[in-house]
């Protein structure tokens, strides 16, 4: 067996001395996480933000901070790694025991070149020298298949796009031909057709260099076509354990039944999805909410916003003071009616963002001309000055796909919620905002105890929550809402989904639904353009798209949404 980890617990020691307290993170009560890795196999941990698989993954190497405590038993091929040294630790790190990341970009230097941090490796632990080390590095970047090797070598981590970034962590994870592979959660921000390859690259490596891999994910139906075992956690325990075939066939526990229920499918469109609790509660018969399709849409509701021939340039520096146009979406139109969804999907860099970017005008002027025109209320949005615009902001509103990295880190929830409203002069004065912010957390489901904190004390899912609820406090009549669940596992990526349908349904809410993820779209879109280097391919009703997509580009698109075991079978 190479991996076998027993009985482990993992807790954090919160604050110091006599008033320190601890944190449970994996091992609840009497039950210990245990599981093995056997030689050349795949073994999946599966389960929600906050299982303690990640935690699990990184106790291995005990890559965890210093306030951490483990308990237990980890063996790597026979030896002890609960009680290893840090020397003995470092020297398995990269060489028999390697990781790749969810987010390259954290995890790569920004100040050394790719080739600098691919050679290191190999010559701390297999001794190379430079100039072996690099035509090892060119090699490595040639099999994980990342075009230009030679160039990308020179190049830093900024220059490369998502997916390539993703490469080039696979190839520093191989430069020493590890034992051990973990994968933790390398594809969650990746689009779907770069997701594929990534997952389909993973599984080639793993059998032509022979080696064991423990991938990380949320999600079921991925794992399902890579893994030959899974172990699926909640709450730092495990659920349930088993060959892959077996887990997707018969699952017993309500838990993995849950997980693999929740999530959005091509095959039908529900009025709402289940999540984790409907399902373990047994709401999730014939009669469930899962089960009632979806309303068709008034084709006749009134027009919110209609735009024509889009089209947005960005100016590329070249030399000293020449430039050159680059047309990021070129000559886009679409009608967007009261209460209906336009879907904008399309792999990384096909404008989908651009063009809602471009018509919320959140592009600097000097960036790059705009063209077309997008009506809103009788007045075009392009053409608007910066004064004429403030009123119309409050009609359109925006929720992005961080929802961290877009709320103000020093600002409570009430302040996040009360500052758009002061602005736009909404609400008679402080105590109506206030009350009106209670009211549209509630509306979220969050209750008041929300508003005095900050947003590092929620999760991914209640941050999300809280933007869309800064902009429900301007009464907005259209959401761009740009790859807004993309980041949340599936049961949170549920509850979102749903909370956004039942906000249409209220408030009559037009949206512009961003997202690389068609079985979402699905879900919410009732139109759907997809997008391909700045041109819309198609544009057709969300049934269409998905039944007979006209485009080569649209069908490549579908078949590279993960399906799980059976249909990979």
């Amino acid at each position: 067996m190479l991996l076998t980890i027993n009985d482990l617990r993992v807790r954090f020691r919160m604050g110091r001395g006599a008033q320190a307290s601890y944190a449970e993170a994996v091992g609840r009560g009497e039950q210990g996480v245990s599981f093995e890795v056997p030689e050349n196999t795949t073994v999946a941990l599966v389960g929600e933000s906050g299982s303690g698989k990640s935690v699990t993954a990184m106790s291995i190497l005990n890559l965890l901070p210093d306030n951490a405590e483990r308990h237990g038993s980890i063996h790597f091929q026979g030896r002890d790694l609960l009680g290893a040294s840090l020397a003995e630790l470092q020297a398995l790190r990269g060489k028999d025991i390697a990781c790749v990341f969810q987010d390259p970009m954290t995890s790569l230097n920004p100040v050394f070149t790719v080739g600098h941090q691919l050679c290191e490796p190999m010559q701390r632990h297999l001794g190379m020298n430079q100039r072996q080390a690099l035509e090892k590095a060119e090699a490595l970047l040639t099999e994980v298949g990342l075009p230009e090797p030679k160039r990308r070598l020179k190049a830093h981590p900024h220059e490369l796009s998502g997916g390539q970034q993703q490469r080039v962590m696979i190839a520093m994870a191989l430069a020493c031909e590890p034992r051990l592979l973990i994968a933790d959660e390398p594809t969650t921000a990746l689009d779907v057709t770069i997701q594929r390859q990534i997952i389909e690259l993973l599984a080639k490596l793993k059998d032509k260099h022979r080696m064991s891999m423990l991938f990380i994910s949320h999600d079921l139906g991925l794992v399902g076509e890579i893994a030959d075992r899974v172990v699926v956690m909640r709450q730092g325990t495990v659920r349930e354990q088993g060959a892959v075939a077996d887990i997707f066939a018969t699952p017993r526990d309500a838990y993995t039944k849950a997980l693999l229920a929740c999530r959005p499918t091509l095959e039908q469109r529900s009025a709402r999805l289940m999540v984790i609790d409907d399902h373990i509660a047994g709401n999730g018969g014939s009669g469930g909410p899962s089960a009632r399709v979806a309303k068709p849409k008034d084709p006749a509701a009134p027009v919110v916003l209609e735009a024509t021939g889009i089209t947005k340039s960005f100016w590329i520096r070249r030399g000293v003071f020449g430039r050159r146009e680059f047309q990021a979406v070129k000559g886009a139109s679409f009608t967007l009616r009261r209460g209906h969804t336009l879907g904008i999907v399309g792999e990384s860099g096909s404008g989908k963002t651009t063009l809602g970017l471009t018509l919320l005008r959140l592009h600097e002027p000097a960036g790059g001309p705009v063209g077309g025109t997008a009506m809103f209320d009788g007045r075009d949005l392009l053409a608007l000055t910066r004064a004429e615009l403030l009123p119309i902001r409050r009609r359109i509103q925006v929720v992005f796909q961080n929802p961290y990295a877009s709320l103000n880190p020093r600002f409570t929830v009430a302040q996040t919620l009360v500052e758009p409203m002061v602005i736009h002069g909404v609400g008679s004065g402080t105590a109506d905002r206030q009350a009106r912010a209670s009211a549209l957390l509630a509306k979220v489901g969050l209750d008041d105890s929300a508003l005095n904190k900050y947003p590092h004390e929620f999760s991914g899912g209640q941050r999300q929550r809280i933007a869309i609820a800064r902009c429900l406090t301007l009464d907005p009549e259209v959401l761009v809402l740009d790859e807004a669940v993309s980041a949340l596992d599936v049961s949170v990526q549920a509850q979102v989904l749903n909370l956004l349908k039942d906000l249409q349904d209220e408030l009559g809410l037009a949206y512009v639904f961003i997202s690389h993820d068609l079985a979402v779209v699905r879900f919410m879109a009732d139109e759907v353009l997809v997008m391909k280097d700045g041109q819309v391919v198609e544009q057709a009703g969300v049934q269409q798209i998905l039944e007979s997509p006209r485009e080569e580009y649209t069908r490549r698109l579908l078949g590279a949404i993960p399906r799980g075991y059976r249909a990979a079978a």
